[in-house]
């Protein structure tokens, strides 16, 4: 009798240990809220609580449960549909601003970002299409041009929300993916000219992105403005030391830190758990990359194994430009911590895509040890 195939155990091990440690850190740095008179805590916590990770936990079991080879079938309609999904923010009575964005719709009561899920169905596009050209990867039109293509919806509407973070992460997501279908070095030199080219273009039409870059590189100027993040940022990591403050007694959360249960979680980690604690958190993400590309490279199919390559990209990355941002050694982005940020819907899309990458650990190339 056949045994029924078993799921990569350190990937498991880690995605668990990250999920679990992200809600301690999150239930922390929610009690910022009591000290700052805010009255929808019990909001905010249930839609990251149970709205994230409740039904993140449901939709990582589909996803280990579904053949992960289903959604290569599928792909350009749910391509499709998470680009409408996204562009329906800027339908009156549906669309929801905030920040200066609109980013959000309002189902129910309940708000969605709909930009969560096209990240992970603009990388299952990416390893569908891919795969199946694979022998044209290195050419112009079919390369090159399928990139572009792929990135051209995604980035048109994300432009106008605006929402550079998103549109950051889908890029360097496709791209990995595009990197590991057999790009030639000509190829990958063209698209990093043009991303180039493409920021300065930004940061010359864009004030705020001009700010953003401004900032990174003068960060102690507009003290009390623009840099006002990355200064309570660094504070508190700063003052947590080697070991931290312990957890839950940070300080920074309560007054000072903007956005503590979002962007700047990692600060409060910093804080509360210290020098120890922010590297172990590091070391965690990249155990997983690490691990994820190794289910990579031992997928048994050619759309699994760049599946795999596109979600580790994405789920790691998006981490560690939090972290870097939080550290002053990358700008401002507004990306949250990967599993640990605020957020139900970058939870829900974070979970379900872990799903997946576990349902491709499942099937691994027996020429490969």
């Amino acid at each position: 009798m056949k045994k029924a195939a078993r799921i990569d155990k350190p990937l498991a091990l880690l995605i668990a240990i990250l999920v679990i440690a992200g809600s301690m850190i999150f239930a922390s740095a929610a009690f910022g809220l009591l000290a700052r008179g805010a009255t929808h805590m019990s909001s905010v916590v249930f839609n990251h609580m149970v709205l994230g990770v409740g039904l993140g936990l449901v939709a990582l079991c589909i996803g280990v449960a579904v053949d992960y080879r289903v959604w290569r079938k599928y792909a350009p309609h749910l391509f499709v549909l998470a680009l409408v999904a996204t562009a329906l923010v800027f339908v009156p009575q549906l669309g929801f601003s905030h920040g200066g964005g609109t980013r959000w719709l309002v189902l129910g009561g309940v708000s969605v970002q709909p930009s969560e899920f096209l990240k992970v169905a603009s990388i299952i596009a990416a390893a569908a299409y891919f795969s199946l050209i694979k022998s044209k990867v290195s050419t112009l039109t079919w390369g090159f041009g399928g990139f572009a293509a792929i990135l051209a919806g995604p980035t048109f509407i994300l432009l106008l929300q605006p929402d550079m973070g998103t549109l950051g992460i889908i890029a360097l997501s496709v791209g990995a993916v595009f990197f590991a279908a057999g790009a030639s070095w000509k190829q990958i030199l063209a698209t990093l000219c043009i991303a180039f080219v493409a920021l300065g273009l930004l940061a010359t039409f864009r004030p705020y992105v001009r700010d953003r870059v401004m900032t990174f590189i003068y960060p102690s100027q507009n003290q009390q403005d623009e840099s006002y993040q990355l200064r309570q940022s660094l504070i508190a990591i700063g003052s947590g030391g080697l070991l931290g403050r312990g957890f839950g007694q940070g300080i920074q959360k309560f007054t000072y830190l903007p956005e503590p249960m979002g962007d700047s979680i990692f600060a409060v980690a910093g804080e509360e758990l210290g020098f120890v604690g922010a590297v172990g958190i590091i070391l965690l993400f990249s155990g997983f990359a690490l691990r994820g590309y190794t289910v990579a490279a031992r997928s048994a199919d050619f759309f699994g194994s760049l599946l795999a390559v596109g979600i580790s990209t994405y789920l790691a990355v998006e981490a560690f430009i939090n972290m870097a941002a939080m550290l002053g050694v990358a700008p401002l982005t507004g990306v949250p911590l990967t599993f640990m940020s605020q957020g139900g819907s970058a939870m829900l899309a974070s979970l379900g895509s872990a799903g997946i990458l576990l349902s491709v650990s499942r099937r691994k190339s027996k020429t490969v040890v």
